[in-house]
């Protein structure tokens, strides 16, 4: 079974994302914020995490720059957020808007992960 980290710290993002990927057969776990993300993903071995961009305090930049120093550099990483065309750099291995189409986030796991492909 593929391990998916999902950290956002929207609720409902959290609660959609993981009924979604559970759908699709993936182990989901959530963090609600940078901190708790950090900490899951330092503690286990997730075949992709898929971060909010803007959060307080520990922001998906952050994340996502931890993950290219640890010991997993090559984790795939998806970044969502709502001004994406703000984003700078190649820290994320793709990046989606919010909302977001469920479609568009299938195709982003699809080109960033070695996970069966799903349609």
């Amino acid at each position: 079974m593929f391990n998916v980290l999902v950290i956002d710290d929207e609720s409902m993002v959290l609660d959609v994302l993981r009924q979604f990927l559970t759908l699709l057969g993936y182990s989901v776990e959530i963090a609600s914020d940078g901190h708790e993300g950090l900490r899951m993903f330092d503690s286990r071995v997730y075949d992709l995490v898929i971060t909010d961009i803007v959060m307080p305090e520990i922001d998906g930049y952050s994340v996502a720059r931890h993950i290219r120093c640890y010991d997993r550099p090559y984790t795939p990483v998806i970044g969502i957020s709502g001004t994406p065309w703000l984003l700078e750099g190649d820290m994320f291995d793709s990046v989606i808007s919010k909302p977001f189409d469920i479609n568009i986030l299938t195709s982003a796991i699809n080109s960033v992960s070695h996970f069966p492909p799903f349609s």
